[in-house]
């Protein structure tokens, strides 16, 4: 299964910024197009009081610092150089990482939203949007919250799809700034299923794309959840993809590029389990030739000897 997708990790709070320009984006836009890449995905518009566009709203009614840049306006041109869709990622305020309640994101971004398609929705390769609010369990708020954005996204861009990206909650399933790398208490297979069939139920009719990450369980495990997303996704009318990290979170430095093994037992694992898109947590950082980890040039060298060799 070939990865054709990736997020834009632009406006991050747990991996190094890389300080590229236009030249070094165009470049790497470059390199995805070459690897086989046709989808870009904005990981977020901004986070907290970082941007990658000059909000009107969030710089003048939340404080936000004004970018020195218009990222999301050279995406998008970007994308029409190398012919790729772009998908536009919500706003991330902090306070549901804050408050474990994803209410408080609604109201913000369904200002951001009809900002954003006012001003970018004309161009050709705006193709979708991306709710950057994650989640792994019915957690407050998170249904209707899910609901009514991805509502807002197609109210206002004539039904344009609409991506979510959730994690499972397995034993990898540790925040960034834990020392840890596993926990004991991770769900069962059957509450998964359970949970999820009452979150996709309640979602189905404003989401259209489900892809969820797959680095929270170990290698053995993931087809089998990938089984059980593969059917829910079917059962309530999504299209199922699957988000493939290309970062490893076995190792004790947070984050590095994953070993190549791991990498190809996961894309087998979505391929056996019927996934329909492979999308990765991301090349920039984890596979760019350009990227700051040496490890990450290597990473892509391995892909392309085996995938597109002939």
């Amino acid at each position: 299964m070939q990865i054709t997708g990736t997020f834009i990790d632009e406006i991050s709070h747990d991996i190094p910024h890389q300080n590229w320009g236009a030249k070094e984006w165009d470049a790497d836009f470059a390199h995805m197009k070459k690897m086989g890449i046709d989808t870009v995905i904005l990981i977020r518009s901004g986070y907290r009081r970082f941007l990658t566009y000059p909000s009107t709203y969030l710089i003048d009614k939340h404080g936000c610092y004004r970018p020195p840049e218009d990222l999301v306006g050279l995406f998008l041109n970007l994308s029409e150089k190398h012919g790729m869709t772009f998908y536009f990622g919500t706003y991330d305020s902090g306070k549901y990482w804050d408050t474990g309640d994803m209410r408080h994101e609604i109201d913000i971004n369904l200002y951001i939203i009809e900002e954003a398609f006012q001003k970018y929705g004309h161009h050709k390769h705006f193709g979708g949007w991306y709710l950057s609010l994650e989640l792994s369990r019915k957690t407050k708020g998170a249904v209707e919250s899910i609901a009514r954005l991805g509502r807002q996204c197609k109210a206002v861009s004539n039904g344009l799809p609409v991506l979510i990206s959730p994690w499972i909650d397995g034993k990898k399933a540790i925040e960034a700034a834990k020392v840890q790398l596993t926990k004991v208490d991770s769900i069962s297979l059957k509450d998964h299923e359970k949970e999820w069939d009452e979150i996709f139920d309640g979602i189905k009719k404003d989401i259209d794309i489900v892809a969820f990450q797959d680095g929270h369980v170990d290698y053995h495990e993931l087809e089998d959840y990938l089984r059980i997303n593969k059917a829910l996704a079917h059962k309530h009318g999504l299209q199922t993809w699957t988000n493939t990290e290309s970062f490893d979170r076995d190792m004790p430095i947070k984050f590095l590029p994953i070993k190549f093994e791991k990498l190809l037992l996961k894309l087998e694992a979505a391929r056996r389990a019927g996934c329909e898109k492979a999308i990765t947590f991301e090349f920039s950082h984890f596979m760019s030739p350009q990227s700051a980890y040496v490890q990450a040039r290597h990473l892509y060298d391995r892909y392309m000897e085996s995938y597109l060799t002939p």
